[in-house]
């Protein structure tokens, strides 16, 4: 991955998540889970660094930017056998 620009924490509340893990599924459900909270863009695939394990995915957030309280109502993401399945309410 690139170094994080000094843009991307430049000032409070903005955050850099880099999401470490075995396979693609695992990385875009922690993806869901943050963009489900503040407000960043999602990315549509992840990258491998050569003689790593797994999977990488970096986010960059704005915490200052929390999502309207509405969207709490909905289910949120989980991780279940077959992925990224909804919880019961």
């Amino acid at each position: 991955m690139k170094p994080i620009s000094e843009a991307h924490v430049a000032q409070p509340a903005l955050a850099v998540v880099d999401v470490a893990a075995c396979d693609d599924q695992t990385a875009f459900a922690v993806q869901q889970l943050l963009a489900g909270r503040w407000a960043t863009a999602t990315a549509d695939c992840t990258t491998r660094v050569p003689g790593e394990p797994g999977v990488r995915l970096r986010r960059y957030l704005d915490v200052r930017q929390e999502l309207a309280q509405r969207r709490w109502n909905r289910p949120r993401p989980a991780l279940g056998r077959g992925g990224l399945a909804a919880r019961p309410h």
